[in-house]
């Protein structure tokens, strides 16, 4: 046993041990939990307006666009697809998307050489895809004057609107002057034509399931 001066020196001692071995412990960090890794973004699809400071914006509303009031472009597939696009047919929602974007990025080459603020027609069409506030109106587009459709995105948004409603209603992209060729110019030009052909065709969305496939199989090769 302890002597009685002993014992009261040690009871004395304890609170204090123990609160020095309570800040100890609270120091001790705990281990961080793990943090799982940012997704990464998705790639955007390739469009012909890509040299365009505008180009990011343009695409994301273009296929947003396609997304809401354009979705029956999504589920429909036209008789002269093939010319425009080999692998629609079996493509996903999005590479469909990604095609329509790509129609109209490749017309506006050839409607405003990519300039949001043309006007032609001596005042009569507007924008982009060169479209007629009347003929906006009549769609029931958003933007139903020639300032509104100077707008990038408005322009687009209005262009899927129109595009949804002609192709679904003709069942083609352009053939016979119908579908797109109903409103667009460029398409009754076999030299515009041939020229937004060959490049809706050759992107990857566009690719058929095999060509694709043999594509990836040759360059691991």
């Amino acid at each position: 046993m302890f002597p009685t001066s002993v014992s009261a020196r040690l009871r004395r001692l304890m609170p204090i041990a123990l609160l020095s071995l309570g800040a100890a412990c609270a120091q001790i960090p705990e281990p961080e939990a793990p943090v799982a890794p940012a997704p990464t973004p998705a790639a955007m699809p390739v469009m012909a307006w890509d040299h365009r400071p505008e180009s990011a914006q343009w695409t994301d509303a273009t296929l947003a666009a396609l997304k809401a009031h354009g979705a029956p472009l999504l589920s429909q597939v036209p008789g002269d697809i093939a010319t425009w696009c080999p692998g629609y047919a079996e493509a996903s929602r999005d590479e469909r998307a990604a095609f329509w974007a790509g129609m109209l990025s490749a017309l506006a080459k050839h409607e405003s050489t990519w300039n949001p603020g043309a006007v032609g027609g001596g005042g009569k069409w507007f924008g982009l895809v060169q479209i007629a506030p009347a003929t906006a109106r009549s769609y029931g587009c958003a933007a139903g004057s020639g300032s509104a459709l100077k707008d990038g995105v408005s322009n687009l948004s209005c262009a899927v609107r129109i595009a949804a409603r002609t192709v679904r209603r003709d069942g083609v992209v352009s053939a016979g002057m119908r579908g797109l060729a109903a409103d667009w110019g460029p398409f009754h030009s076999s030299r515009k034509r041939s020229d937004m052909a060959n490049w809706t065709r050759n992107q990857s969305y566009c690719q058929p399931r095999q060509a694709a496939v043999a594509d990836k199989t040759g360059k691991a090769g």
